[in-house]
């Protein structure tokens, strides 16, 4: 059995379909939710699929190992960010090399970095006039978006939609292949 702990920071749709993508799994289960705000809609959506959940604060995330040490006494294989919006400490990402992944709401290179999320990054799509959108996921270092990438989709960007809309393209990709990924991806760990 591979243990996946997913962090989030806020209403956690990526989390939920995640979660009831390995439901029923006999190779793959969700450990637990992470969430750095203790008001993210996340947390009611893995208390109604019965997943334990952690909340913690700045101090804990970057100057404690507390975080670090229930992953490993939970036998945690695997991290996915789903909408997590905090720079993975260092030691994180040592603790576990090649086995953190995110996914961002845009193509990368273009139209990643701190601050780039949610609805800032569609406005920015749209600002530029590009024709293509999409999602991609790449594995987590210590820079925002700059990590390996292993999977891109595409969807057309027209020239009526609105951040909203383009909101809603992206989020049916990620609905369809977040949780193929992350299974991919698991299945590649020895």
């Amino acid at each position: 059995m591979k243990r996946i702990a997913i962090f989030a920071s806020g209403s956690g749709t990526n989390a939920q379909n995640i979660a009831e993508h390995f439901q029923h799994s006999k190779m793959i289960k969700i450990n637990r939710i992470f969430s750095n705000r203790k008001d993210a809609y996340v947390l009611e959506r893995a208390k109604n699929l019965n997943i334990p959940t952690f909340v913690f604060n700045r101090n804990t995330f970057y100057h404690s190992t507390e975080v670090i040490d229930l992953l490993k006494q939970e036998k945690t294989d695997f991290l996915v960010l789903a909408g997590f919006l905090w720079l993975i400490p260092t030691e994180l990402i040592r603790a576990f090399p090649d086995r953190i992944i995110n996914i961002h709401p845009a193509l990368l290179p273009k139209f990643g970095g701190k601050g780039m999320y949610g609805n800032r990054v569609h406005e920015a799509v749209i600002q530029s006039g590009d024709k293509k959108s999409g999602i991609s996921i790449h594995y987590v270092n210590d820079r925002y978006d700059e990590g390996k990438i292993i999977f891109q989709a595409e969807c057309d960007v027209s020239s009526n939609d609105t951040p909203e809309t383009l909101a809603n393209k992206i989020h049916q990709l990620e609905y369809r292949f977040y949780p193929e990924v992350i299974e991919k991806a698991l299945n590649a760990i020895p």
